[in-house]
Formats: C-alpha cells, structure tokens, sequence
C-alpha cells in the first residue's frame, strides 16, 4: 500500500508539476490581463473539464493496463502511431517552451542570459535520466518542486492584496468571457502529453487493474486539484497587480507580477518559481512524450534513458536556434488544446470494447462527461462559440 502510495503521490505531482509549466505561468498572466476577475471563470471551466479528462484517461489506461498508443493501434491498427506523432511532436513544442521558461528563471535569479541558462537546465534534467531508478527519481523532483511552487505563489498572492470578494463573484458569475483562453488553458492543463503523464507513470510502477481504481481515481484528483490550487492563486497574485494599476512587460508577463510584488527579491522569486515549473516540465515532457514510443521496437525500450535525454538535448538545440520564447509558450498550449479531443476520443472508444477492456464496464456518466469535453474543445477549437 505503502508503495501504492508513494506511486499515485509521485504520478499526481508529475502531472501538476508537467501542467504548471512556464507557459501556464505565462498564459494565466497574459489572460489575467485580457478579462480581470472574469478570468476565474475560465480556471473553473477548465478545472471541470480537467477532472473529467483525467478521471477516464486514468481509468481507462490502468485497467486496461496499456499505454494509450497500444490501446490504440489495438482498436484499430495504425491509430496508436498516429496518436503516438500527435503527442510527440506536441511534446517536442511544449519542451522547447519549457527549456526556454528555465533558461528565463535562471536570468531572472542571476543575470546570466537565457541561453547559458537553458543549457544549465537541461544539462540538470538530463541528469536525472541519468539515474539506474530514474522513475523513483523523477517522482522525488517533482514533489519537490511541486511543493516549492506552492510556497513561492502563495506568498505573491498575499502580498499582492488582490480584490477577493469579487474575483469569487465572477469565477461563478463572468463579466466576460473567452474561448480562445478556455482552450489555450485546457491546452497548457491537460493538453497533448500531460494528460498520460500521471497514467502512464502510474503503469511503469506497477498500478494497473480494476481493484487499483479507487486509488487512481484519488490520484488524478489530486493531480488536478494541485494544478488548480496554483493557478488560482498565480490569478489571484496577477489580479492584484494588474488592477494597482502596473504595466506588464509583454516580453516576460509573469515575471512582472512578481516584480511589482516584491521588487527585486520578487524578481528572484520568480526566477525559482518558473525555474521550478520548467524544470519539471521539462523532464515530464521528456519522460511522457518517449512513452509513447517505447512500445514500438524492443530497442526503443531498452534505450528509453538516452532516447529521453536526446529529446531534451534536440529541445534545447531548437530553442536556442529559435529563439522568442513567450510566443512559443502562448501558441503550444493552444496547439496540445487540439490533440486533447483527438486523443481522449480514441480511449473513449477503447473503453466500450470487450476485446480490449475484458469484463470492464467503463461508467456511464464518465463517458457522457468525456464526450461532452470532445465536443466542447472542438467547438472552442473551430470558433463555434
């Protein structure tokens, strides 16, 4: 139970800790500043749609005890590698953000370019594939960091004084309201890669079948919940700067509502703090986006450690050859909005065969929530709202 528990801490966390990278820290500020307190609105409506995407993709992919690729090629032959581009390339996208996110906490915190940082960065993440229990490894460094996440965001939302009593209002009552937004959020949340992140972990460490549902299901929630807790709290710090009145850099948004916080020990905070949710995301990009591969060919199984720390090094290669880092973040949240009802679609489907599920009865009203999702995001996707 012990182990059973370690395992679901570990997968909750790598999947808060992938969703809380730099372009959510990025996008919350950026959308904080387009619709003020309405903003909260749109972080409940994802909230929701979260919970319903995790709790049927975890549960679909432990009982059936497959990574979703397998899942799908097994409903129908060739799907899973389909499945397997669309997360993988959307992976690559998020990473490049990422490596760039650390390299920006690294300047902040020291002053040394964003390049020299995002080298010091994943040199760091490569080291943790490095490790024989790389999995025990991983699980450790997003807890954590998940926890100093935590800490530094709620010290910004109380030093930040923002306006409480009406950001709760319009998170259930909007003043406005915005798809794009819904849809870049959902995206950065539990868009492409991070949504398997958690289920994907929870195989490698032997959690799979039915009598392991009450604890996945516990897992995901706490994945979600975490998620949530930090970006309600980076809204609520960036609410109260935007309406003292403070201008937001464009070129490094969320660094400017911890610098208007805290002055220059503010602008150190934030250094750690993206620092922390890039670093983290870089390694659960890594990590989620070569499980997808690894079923492929018995060489790409043996080799997962180098073929992850060659993802991280091709990232970082593009990132500095690329350059314009807060664009890459805003565009690859939205871009991983598109693949998540193209992939939970495909598991939906899964989840009604007998061949492929045995005597699992996928529950009602988690199919009628994840088909709703579908249609949602591919309705905010195409503009129908």
């Amino acid at each position: 139970m012990s182990k059973n528990k370690n395992a679901l801490l570990g997968a909750a966390f790598l999947m808060a800790t992938s969703a809380v990278g730099p372009g959510f820290l990025t996008q919350t500020t950026v959308f904080t500043e387009k619709l003020a307190t309405s903003f909260g609105f749109v972080i409940l409506l994802s909230i929701l749609i979260d919970l319903a995407v995790q709790f049927n993709i975890w549960q679909i992919i432990t009982v059936s005890g497959k990574r979703a690729q397998d899942l799908a090629n097994d409903l129908f032959p060739g799907l899973g590698y389909l499945l397997a581009f669309l997360i993988v390339s959307g992976g690559l996208a998020f990473n490049i953000g990422n490596v760039a996110g650390a390299g920006l906490g690294i300047e902040a915190m020291t002053g040394v370019s964003v390049q020299t940082g995002s080298v010091i960065s994943a040199a760091m993440a490569i080291g943790i594939f490095l490790f024989k229990e790389a999995g025990k490894a991983m699980d450790s460094f997003a807890k954590i960091l998940g926890f100093v996440m935590i800490v530094l965001i709620l010290y910004v939302a109380f030093t930040s004084h923002p306006p409480l009593g009406s950001a709760i209002q319009h998170t259930f009552f909007p003043e406005k309201f915005d798809a794009i937004a819904t849809l870049t959020l959902v995206g950065g949340t539990v868009g492409g890669y991070i949504s398997f992140a958690g289920a994907h972990r929870l195989l490698d460490s032997g959690v799979r079948g039915e009598s392991a549902l009450q604890e996945v299901n516990r897992g995901a929630s706490t994945g979600i919940l975490i998620t949530a807790l930090i970006r309600y709290l980076l809204f609520l710090a960036t609410l109260g700067i935007i309406l003292a009145g403070t201008s937001i850099n464009p070129d490094n948004p969320a660094a400017s509502v911890f610098e208007n916080a805290a002055g220059t020990f503010g602008k150190q905070l934030f250094g750690l703090m993206i620092w922390a949710a890039a670093i983290t995301s870089v390694v659960g990009a890594a990590y989620t986006s070569i499980s997808f591969l690894r079923s492929f060919h018995p060489l790409i199984e043996q080799y997962q450690s180098y073929i992850t720390i060659a993802f991280i090094l091709i990232s970082t290669i593009i990132f500095l050859l690329v350059g314009r880092p807060v664009r890459v973040l805003i565009f690859v949240g939205t871009l991983n909005g598109f693949v998540l009802p193209i992939a939970l679609a495909i598991l939906l489907i899964a989840s009604r065969k007998q061949r492929l599920m045995g005597g699992y009865k996928h529950p009602v009203p988690l199919q009628i929530a994840g088909w709703a999702v579908v249609l949602i995001l591919l309705a905010m996707g195409f503009n129908i709202f």
